[in-house]
């Protein structure tokens, strides 16, 4: 099996639990929406799959993602100990996500991390010509975990066919602090327009795609955490959404 390698050259801590790594590499001929096998040097024995969120390109631009899960020796050394300069290995493009040609609206599904390979589908799609309507649905557990909510706010503003929904399961932040979300706000403070709780709906995703209309005639595509997937899928079909318009 073939293996890329690439630098890490940005860094950047987002949440306690969340950073944006970006890279610089090989040229992987993967596709928009699919993952990589990924090993990082602070465990060399281990891969865990992450979707990049931009597409392919030809000067090996990467960019991932990565929440740390409770006891996840990968992700929390990436989130925790990344460096620019670390050599990531990367391998084997697996995944079915993906925006056919047939001019179908779209609808996507995304929970928490499972932006990434969103991201990297939409701004694969804006070399389209003639690109189809896009709903994104954005999930998270509170507004202060859309971690995206400024950039998200962006597209939205300068692609037309683009529509952006935040949902959460509570409109109130946690009491806790997190540090990094606050930095942020303060520096992007009065400068840039952001998804905030004024503009979520409140519950799960699948609490609110159960209430649409069947995506009888759309492209379906959900991703994220194994249960938000099931649960979400779940409602899709219970609503009449036929089982072959869905990807996940």
């Amino acid at each position: 099996m073939q293996t890329w390698n690439a630098e890490v050259v940005q860094y950047h801590r987002l949440r306690n639990d969340l950073a944006v790594v970006r890279l610089v590499g090989d040229a992987i001929p993967f596709a928009a929406g699919q993952s990589l096998d990924v090993t990082v040097p602070q465990n060399a024995r281990l891969s865990r799959r992450y979707s990049p969120a931009l597409p392919p390109s030809l000067d090996g631009k990467l960019e991932f993602h990565v929440r740390a899960v409770p006891a996840g020796w990968v992700s929390g050394s990436i989130v925790n100990e990344s460096r620019p300069g670390d050599i990531w290995q990367l391998r084997n493009p697996l995944g079915n996500l993906k925006v056919d040609d047939s001019g179908r609206d779209v609808v996507m599904i995304a929970g928490g991390t499972g932006l990434a390979p969103m991201r990297s589908l939409i701004l694969d799609l804006v070399q389209r010509e003639a690109p189809p309507q896009v709903t994104l649905f954005v999930g998270g557990r509170s507004p202060r975990d859309l971690y995206a909510a400024d950039l998200l706010w962006i597209l939205a503003s300068e692609l037309p066919w683009l529509s952006v929904i935040p949902v959460v399961d509570q409109l109130k932040d946690p009491w806790a602090p997190d540090r990094w979300h606050d930095t942020i706000r303060a520096e992007i403070a009065g400068t840039t327009s952001v998804f905030g709780p004024e503009h979520c709906w409140e519950g799960s995703l699948a609490d609110v795609v159960s209430v649409q209309e069947p995506y009888s005639n759309h492209q379906v595509l959900v991703c994220g955490s194994p249960g938000m997937e099931a649960a979400t899928v779940a409602a899709l079909l219970e609503n009449g959404t036929p089982a072959s318009a869905v990807l996940r």
